[in-house]
């Protein structure tokens, strides 16, 4: 499939640092792998905490794996107003300066201070990939989805590391809008 990559739909989810998951969960807790995602050593756990805003209570939100160095919570904008928190579109990874909440979990609440986003739009690729696609790392593409609501999504960052395997991630609130549902591939647009 020239210049086309999968398209997948990523829910609302958070990471946690070991320090946070030992207070969510309690003294010594490890993640549990519930189901592998696609890029390489990344799973969905069978853990879940709830994410707690000014308005209201998101329930039951997966945790994704392994532990990272920050917290972060990954929200589409629907959710993010929902509860309450203006969640900015940022690069996984950038929460400098973005909203907290409380996160809470069977053993422990934990109420962190930023790290609330809205995930922008990006594409994971290998080196060898992104050649193939004649795209660079951290370069800004279009991506076309031909889906029963055909749609066109600019402001999409590539992102090429050895460590990923290729894929688009778009927010549930994107996806609803393409109508994206099942096995979707997108087109890469460059300029």
């Amino acid at each position: 499939m020239a210049n086309k990559v999968l398209v997948e739909t990523s829910a609302r989810h958070l990471h946690v640092t070991q320090e946070h998951l030992e207070i969510l969960f309690g003294k010594g807790a490890e993640l549990h792998n519930k189901k592998n995602l696609s890029q390489p050593g990344q799973f969905a756990t069978t853990e879940k905490v709830d994410i707690v805003g000014p308005k209201r209570t998101l329930s039951g939100v997966s945790i994704l794996g392994p532990v990272r160095n920050a917290t972060q919570v990954e929200l589409s904008l629907t959710d993010a107003r929902s509860i309450g928190i203006a969640a900015p579109v940022r690069e996984s990874g950038d929460i400098a300066g973005t909203p907290g909440c409380k996160l809470v979990g069977p053993c422990g609440e934990v109420e962190i201070t930023e790290g609330v986003i809205a995930a922008k739009r990006h594409i994971h690729l290998t080196p060898e990939e992104a050649a193939a696609f004649g795209v660079e790392d951290k370069e800004i593409v279009s991506l076309k989805l031909d889906t029963p609501r055909p749609l066109i999504f600019g402001d999409v960052v590539v992102r090429v590391s050895p460590k990923f395997a290729a894929a688009c991630h778009i927010d549930t609130d994107e996806s609803n809008a393409a109508c994206a549902s099942g096995e979707v591939y997108g087109e890469i647009i460059k300029g």
